[in-house]
């Protein structure tokens, strides 16, 4: 009787819930008896979680001061740090990488990798906060370096799922390989489209300065119209400080009370390049329209006319633009085909998927794999 694969889940860090760590949840219920490997954790933060029931292992960047709250400062220790995980007891190694959990060594098992994203700030050029382009001379030598480490580590996986198209085209870009897309999972059915809908309109995310809240906060402070906003980070008291009065900071909610703000909300907003944005499609489950930047993820999740509408440039004037052309047009949406929409990227769909590309790795792609120049070691 064949026995199950031993198996393990690298990831970055484990700090704080977002897309990518509701992903791991969901791998982490398909595949409950796997461990979990991750640079830096806090306990705490994952209480109420899958992550809670599992083995954790965690590398000496966690011991050092400060990790926790300002790992970004420990990059350069990252990727010695990843590679020094013992796997060698793993028949199957799945990385869920942002950053550089592609990075670890499988030794001798196979190893797979669903990639959220090629680090952002080192492939595409956003500074370490990531509210503008460019980096420092001191930096920017650094991050030359790492993507020499990182093109190397990425010949050292086997095969690559990635969220959405446009992943797929980075990692064809950057590591030179091709990659299935596999969407991250939604629990759609969390979500109802409730009726009527109200005045305000909604953002969901977290307060970082790549998400460009800052751009929502100023078009909506002009426009006059009431903003929620939901979710916590660095960002949040610069941005408060900018916001007029019709733009309430909820801070972080319960996923019930996300679930009822949204499903009575006017309309979502989004100023992110999102890389998939599981809170745009957590929206049109709740048939929620949404108003989103147009690149990247989102134009394979909203539908421009029907699910929602699309702006041209993260500026305050084309969100306002767009916002005004939803209020024009806002009649015209209808909340329940929203919802169903969304229902292609439910949990369930990333599950079947997903075991399906742990599980069933064609030898073909293992045999391309050992022939391809990408499997050659680097010195």
């Amino acid at each position: 009787m064949k026995t199950k694969p031993h198996v393990a889940f690298v990831t970055d860090a484990l700090l704080g819930i977002g897309g990518a760590e509701k992903t791991l949840f969901a791998a982490l219920d398909s595949f409950p008896a796997a461990d979990v490997f991750t640079l830096v954790y806090d306990q705490r933060a994952f209480a109420a979680t899958p992550v809670a029931n599992t083995r954790v292992f965690t590398s000496y960047l966690d011991r050092l001061p400060f990790a926790r709250t300002h790992h970004r400062l420990f990059l350069p220790l990252m990727p010695h740090a990843i590679e020094r995980f013992k796997l060698r007891d793993y028949d199957i190694v799945v990385s869920f990488s942002y950053a550089v959990a592609n990075g670890v060594k499988a030794e001798g098992g196979r190893h797979l990798s669903y990639t959220h994203t090629p680090m952002r700030y080192a492939w595409r050029d956003l500074n370490i906060r990531g509210d503008k382009y460019g980096n420092n001379p001191i930096i920017s030598g650094y991050l030359r370096s790492f993507r020499r480490w990182d093109r190397a580590a990425a010949a050292r996986v086997q095969a690559f799922a990635v969220i959405s198209n446009d992943i797929a085209r980075q990692v064809k870009a950057d590591y030179g390989r091709e990659a299935r897309v596999i969407y991250p999972p939604v629990e759609t059915d969390r979500f109802h489209a409730g009726r009527p809908r109200d005045e305000y309109y909604a953002v969901v995310t977290r307060l970082v300065a790549h998400k460009r809240v800052d751009l929502i906060v100023d078009a909506f402070t002009a426009l006059g119209l009431p903003l929620k906003i939901i979710g916590d980070g660095p960002e949040k008291e610069r941005l408060m400080q900018r916001a007029g009065s019709n733009v309430e900071f909820l801070g972080l909610r319960s996923d019930a009370e996300v679930a009822e703000l949204l499903s009575r909300a006017r309309a979502f907003v989004s100023a992110a390049d999102e890389d998939f944005g599981i809170a745009i499609v957590e929206a049109q489950a709740s048939g929620c329209p949404v108003i989103s930047y147009g690149r990247g993820g989102a134009l394979e999740t909203v539908v421009d006319g029907y699910t929602g509408l699309f702006f041209p440039e993260q500026s305050a004037d084309c969100i306002m633009d767009s916002v005004r052309a939803f209020e024009r047009a806002a009649a015209s949406f209808n909340s329940l085909a929203i919802a169903d929409h969304a229902r292609r990227f439910d949990k369930a769909v990333f599950q079947r998927d997903f075991e399906r590309f742990v599980m069933g790795t064609s030898s073909e792609e293992m045999l391309q794999y050992a022939a391809s120049p990408q499997a050659v070691p680097v010195g």
